[in-house]
């Protein structure tokens, strides 16, 4: 994408609040395509299956929108202290994905609704909670008590949630369900039980959440849409391509290749190695033996 920032009328972030446009500006030079095809169809109300690469900025499209909802209730003064976005993933492992896509954002737009200090007008900060099966007890009862705007959980504990009156009380509440890596659960008999879940959820809350589905990978990707659409309905999808744009060069040695390699031979490897690795932030080394392996991170 160029530099130029397009004409308001054609500007991606013209439909969100605008504190929260404001905090994406300033965090980021401008929205990927899939964002900007994500946000259009969401914005439309609708269910919607996005199929991108990782790094694509998937995730937060479907945060984005629905922080920007939160946002527009806050300043008015009517956001029920309820859980109004459910945000669903089969990894446990979730800590970098939300405080990247989730807590960094409600930070900064935080400070841009209150740059004079902590929240003046008496508004109730928008508030995300994660509930897992190593939630302590105490946390558990305590978030049932005082629900957050966003929770994070994984099909597991949202099937218990929908068991227990606490639980059913907090989700009855929940207009937008994100569910996350949905490719590693919808073939197997996990993705049956949270399918399951899901349609429990929307009997529950009477008005069917908007459903938000995301994945890398997907493949046939209607059928995963049919999955993620409540009841075989309507499900937009958003596919950007598994792909991503590959950049490949073949790096040789300044002196000749032998079946065994000289020590300066070697040396002039491992200094372009370390060239390589400067100027990435990670890099990965394939050889084909384990003493290669280790000769070359002793090296």
């Amino acid at each position: 994408m160029t530099g130029v920032r397009p004409t308001p009328a054609a500007d991606p972030l013209r439909r969100f609040h605008p504190a929260v446009a404001g905090w994406f500006r300033d965090a980021f030079a401008a929205p990927t395509e899939i964002q900007e095809r994500a946000w259009e169809q969401i914005a439309g109300g609708r269910h919607t299956l996005i199929a991108a690469p990782t790094g694509s900025g998937k995730t937060l499209a479907a945060f984005l929108s629905a922080i920007d909802g939160l946002v527009r209730r806050s300043v008015t003064g009517s956001l029920p202290e309820a859980t109004s976005v459910l945000y669903v993933s089969p990894l446990k492992a979730l800590s970098n994905d939300i405080h990247r896509n989730l807590e960094q954002p409600l930070a900064g737009i935080h400070a841009r609704l209150h740059p004079d200090g902590p929240n003046p007008d008496g508004l109730p900060p928008i508030r995300s909670l994660v509930r897992t099966g190593d939630t302590p007890a105490g946390a558990r009862t305590a978030m049932t008590r005082r629900p957050p705007h966003i929770l994070v959980t994984t099909p597991e504990s949202l099937y218990l949630l929908l068991t227990a009156d606490g639980g059913r009380r907090m989700l009855g509440s929940v207009r937008t369900v994100i569910v996350d890596e949905i490719h590693a659960v919808v073939g197997s008999k996990r993705g049956s039980h949270l399918a399951l879940s899901l349609e429990r959820l929307q009997a529950l809350t009477g008005a069917p959440p908007r459903r938000i589905g995301l994945s890398a990978t997907q493949k046939p990707i209607e059928r995963v849409a049919e999955y993620l659409a409540p009841s075989g309905g309507p499900c937009a999808i958003v596919d950007a391509g598994h792909r991503r744009r590959m950049d490949t060069a073949l790096e040789l040695p300044g002196s000749p290749l032998a079946a065994v390699m000289s020590n300066e031979v070697w040396e002039e490897v491992y200094a372009r190695l370390c060239e390589l690795i400067d100027r990435h932030r990670t890099t990965l080394i394939f050889v084909n033996t384990r003493r290669m392996a280790e000769r070359a991170a002793h090296a």
